[in-house]
């Protein structure tokens, strides 16, 4: 694939990227029984939002100053960093927990498997577009810690949590602190993973 062909080709596939994962956003919040702000509070929810709107821009509006930002390496890393930790964990520790039936089974899928898989795709085929620093995974820890602390903090006072493994008020907060210890280990792991296959065969530039 030639530079000039390869633009319109990830644009292209970007677009459709969007496309599926708007639906499937759009499609859980009309099948959703809770309010609207516990169904922003799901780190699923926020993070395939993150992909929607950074294909979004990467496709559409590519030359705005959100375009250029989606698109640079550190910013698209951190979110297949997001997405690909929101399937690893559902997928090994939440799936089948909540029965699902119908279009419940479709935006299941969409939202911890196919969004994931795309957009972990898009991102390893533009990962050697630059070399990035391993500093940027502890950078990246940043928001996972806050949406964990916010979640604490919004169900002490809502008594309502979106995953299990963070319920305080069931499990203590000595089992919610190792939990949290455990999944931020899980992303800085991850993020490292990630950061290193964008640095295997070039060269030593600093990001």
């Amino acid at each position: 694939m030639t530079k000039t062909t390869a633009v319109p080709a990830f644009k292209n596939f970007a677009l459709i990227i969007a496309f599926v994962t708007w639906f499937a956003i759009l499609l859980q919040f009309f099948l959703s029984t809770g309010t609207i702000s516990n169904y922003f509070s799901f780190f699923t929810i926020q993070n395939n939002l993150l992909v929607a709107i950074s294909t979004t821009c990467i496709a559409l509006f590519s030359n705005t100053a959100a375009g250029k930002f989606f698109n640079k390496p550190e910013v698209l890393s951190a979110i297949a960093l997001y997405i690909f930790v929101v399937a690893l964990v559902y997928n090994t520790v939440l799936r089948g927990l909540n029965p699902l039936i119908g279009w419940g089974i479709l935006t299941d899928t969409l939202l911890h498997v196919i969004n994931p898989i795309l957009f972990l795709i898009f991102w390893w085929l533009k990962r050697k577009h630059k070399v990035l620093n391993y500093k940027l995974a502890f950078i990246w820890l940043l928001y996972p810690f806050a949406y964990l602390t916010y979640t604490l903090i919004r169900g002490s006072i809502v008594k309502w949590y979106p995953y299990p493994f963070i319920n305080a008020g069931e499990l203590g907060y000595d089992k919610i602190l190792q939990n949290v210890f455990m999944m931020l280990l899980v992303f800085l792991l991850t993020g490292l993973g990630l950061i290193a296959l964008t640095r295997a065969g070039q060269s030593k530039t600093k990001l």
